[in-house]
Order: C-alpha cells, then sequence, then structure tokens
C-alpha cells in the first residue's frame, strides 16, 4: 500500500527519530521507504508464543536455509553460513533503524546487482534516510512477530527496494527479472524453519 501524498515528508521526520512500535504492532515502513519500487512479504502463523517464535526465528542460519542462505551469501560474499539471520541484519552492510522486542527494521544501501559489497557502511538511521548517491538504491529488511490470540503468534517479514534514481531502477528492473521469479519460495525459507522448529521445541 502506498504512502498517502504528503505523507512521505511527514514519516521522515519520524524516521529521523527512530520509530519504534508497540506489542502487538507492525513496524510502519512507509516511514523509511514509501515510494518502493519491488515489495515482498511473508508471514506464518504457528502454536506458539510471542517470545518465544521471536526467539527462535532470530536463531536460524544461513545454512538452515539452503536455497535462500546460499542467494545470501552469492550476493553479499564473505557472509558465513553459520552466520544466523539475527546476526546478519544487525551486522555489515545492514544497519539497524529500528529495534524492539518482538521486531528489527534493517537498511543498507549501494549497488545491490554486483558481486563486489558495493555497500557504504552506514552508521544508522540518519544516514540511511538521507542517502541519495545515484545509481545505488536503498533496501529495508523487516522482520517481526505479532500475538494473534489463543495461543498463536504470526511471523512476518516484508522487504522494500527504492532506486534513488533512474539508472539503479533500470538496473534492479534487471536484477528482479532474474531473481524475483523465485522470491516468492525462496525468501519463505527462514519462516519455515522457524515454525517448524517451534513447534518442535
Amino acid at each position: 500500500m502506498r504512502a498517502e501524498p504528503g505523507a512521505r515528508e511527514r514519516r521522515l521526520g519520524y524516521a529521523l527519530g527512530m520509530l519504534s512500535v508497540g506489542a502487538g504492532a507492525a513496524p510502519d515502513l512507509d516511514a523509511w521507504l514509501p515510494d518502493a519500487a519491488v515489495r515482498t512479504h511473508h508471514r506464518r502463523s504457528v502454536a506458539a508464543t510471542a517470545a518465544d517464535l521471536w526467539r527462535v526465528a532470530q536463531e536460524i542460519r544461513l545454512a538452515d536455509t539452503r536455497a535462500l542462505g546460499r542467494l545470501v551469501r552469492w550476493r553479499i560474499p564473505g557472509t558465513a553460513a553459520a552466520q544466523t539471520y539475527g546476526q546478519l541484519f544487525r551486522s555489515y552492510p545492514f544497519t539497524i533503524l529500528d529495534e524492539g522486542e518482538h521486531f528489527l527494521v534493517s537498511g543498507l544501501c549501494g549497488r545491490i546487482w554486483t558481486l563486489e559489497r558495493d555497500y557504504p557502511r552506514l552508521s544508522g538511521a540518519r544516514e540511511f534516510t538521507a542517502w541519495d548517491q545515484p545509481g545505488t538504491v536503498r533496501v529495508v529488511f523487516a522482520h517481526w512477530v505479532l500475538g494473534r490470540g489463543a495461543g498463536m503468534a504470526e511471523l512476518c517479514s516484508e522487504a522494500r527496494v527504492q532506486p534513488i534514481d533512474r539508472t539503479a531502477g533500470l538496473r534492479l528492473k534487471a536484477l528482479w527479472a532474474v531473481i524475483g521469479r523465485f522470491e516468492p519460495l525462496v525468501a519463505s525459507e527462514p519462516l519455515s524453519q522457524a515454525a517448524r522448529r517451534v513447534r518442535r521445541s
């Protein structure tokens, strides 16, 4: 859902001060990338507490997700297979934009179509919001858990990519033509793994 006219300026002001969501609420990603060219969303419901589901989700390793793990290590050379997704989204090339008890919003900027770790080392949310280098994109990854009552919880993830200019938009379009067809299956792997593990715990 796109932000309403005029909302971008208002929300970016809040983004500079860091947005924190309340219990049972989803992060407002329009505060970070309201005009994304690519948006993906996945969710899994499971019989568990929000706390247990979030803890298990943070412990999933790249090696536990065969397809997505390989894709991440291909796109971000040097990433260890033993690294957890919780660690991945809290370390370079990502920067934490917002974090709470059961949610994490991370961002990165750069040329995501290269294989050279062509990403700046961002200091935090302010630098992410201000990023405007031509020929690059800004990317947000958000993960959160919602309590659904009756002993159920829902693990959610959303990614957004917003090109800085037309050149970056064309490169993003070419990249997405290659990987976009696999995204629904591949990107949901960590959620499925977390759901299975929390059922067994």
